[in-house]
């Protein structure tokens, strides 16, 4: 244990609470540069193709650069998740990636972290502004714009149906950023529309067995929608068998619109059967550890690193399908 490291938690069990306010004093941790290093990666779930491949991504790229990669799984739950990063900061690791399942419960983890000496890089998701900053609390956060994710599937339908439209939206995982921005993004784009409705919205925890449930449900509530608007792939291919087995014709006689643009998704996009998808790319393993070589070297490190993403149409879809992940 370094010696900031070991006044930071003796002055913190003296104190109770001078964990917090010692974490503010000292700034983001240190991270010294070696030639490898042992690195926490606490990721969410794995029970989806995009989990799978930013997991497949981060080892790949561990395992290039001969680093030691410390790798949790949190199942779905926040809970867990928490406890995976005490047991991280237990490993001592140098550093550590964090994918949060929530917003709040994750933030206090990161600043336990920070408290103990270790960086924290969040991946893809954030945590709750007001209570864990970049800069401050965590070093940065690399990911998708998820409000221009969702603005950017507004934007497109507003264009496409010329602003007439009655949607049903499938929202991600309840307080996760993702699902909080990217309906953000999609509502304010079509806002103002008059001919523009959405006449449900519910949670669907970014699974496809479980969209496909409030799918069904949906329909029967609202038998004249023409849009579904899904916050990731497999809540849209969960949606397109609740349509298929109603008798629909998705991406004809209902739009579907997706982010995150998998394989499966995209060869659907090529199939007609989804409209439109705005990618979210999961390989995060290269700039997730370029980022970490960055800061141990001292260099300035940005608040936000957000990762350029395509979209696919029925024009590009055949085109691009080799490409996505």
């Amino acid at each position: 244990m370094n010696h900031r490291r070991a006044l930071t938690f003796a002055l913190a069990a003296l104190t109770g609470t001078g964990l917090t306010v010692i974490a503010v004093a000292q700034g983001l941790p240190k991270l010294a540069k070696k030639s490898t290093y042992k690195v926490g990666f606490a990721q969410t779930e794995s029970n989806n193709p995009w989990r799978l491949a930013q997991t497949k991504s981060m080892q790949d790229e561990a395992r290039r650069l001969g680093y030691q990669l410390v790798y949790t799984d949190a199942g779905g739950s926040a809970a867990k998740q928490v406890s995976d990063v005490d047991s991280m900061i237990a490993q001592r690791v140098d550093a550590i990636f964090l994918a949060p399942r929530e917003e709040k419960p994750l933030a206090a983890a990161v600043k336990k972290a920070r408290a103990a000496g270790i960086p924290v890089i969040l991946l893809d998701r954030t945590v709750d502004a007001k209570l864990a900053k970049a800069g401050t609390d965590y070093v940065t956060f690399i990911g998708s714009d998820f409000i221009q994710e969702g603005r950017r599937v507004g934007e497109w339908l507003k264009k496409t149906t010329k602003g007439k439209a009655t949607i049903i939206q499938l929202l991600g995982t309840t307080g996760s950023s993702p699902a909080n921005d990217r309906r953000k993004g999609f509502e304010d784009a079509i806002r103002g529309q008059s001919g523009m409705k959405i006449v449900a919205s519910q949670d669907g925890d970014f699974s496809r067995d479980k969209g496909r449930q409030v799918m069904e449900t949906l329909l029967q509530a609202h038998p004249d929608v023409n849009v579904v608007y899904a916050h990731n792939d497999e809540m849209a291919i969960g949606a397109i068998a609740a349509l298929e087995a109603a008798g629909k014709k998705p991406g004809k006689d209902v739009m579907v619109l997706s982010i995150d643009g998998g394989r499966e998704a995209v060869k659907l996009v090529a199939d007609g059967k989804i409209n439109y998808i705005v990618e979210c790319n999961p390989k995060f393993g290269p700039k997730a550890f370029e980022t970490l070589k960055n800061y141990a070297a001292g260099k300035q490190i940005p608040a936000k690193i957000i990762n350029p993403d395509r979209e696919f149409t029925r024009e590009n879809a055949s085109r691009l399908l080799s490409s996505a992940f």
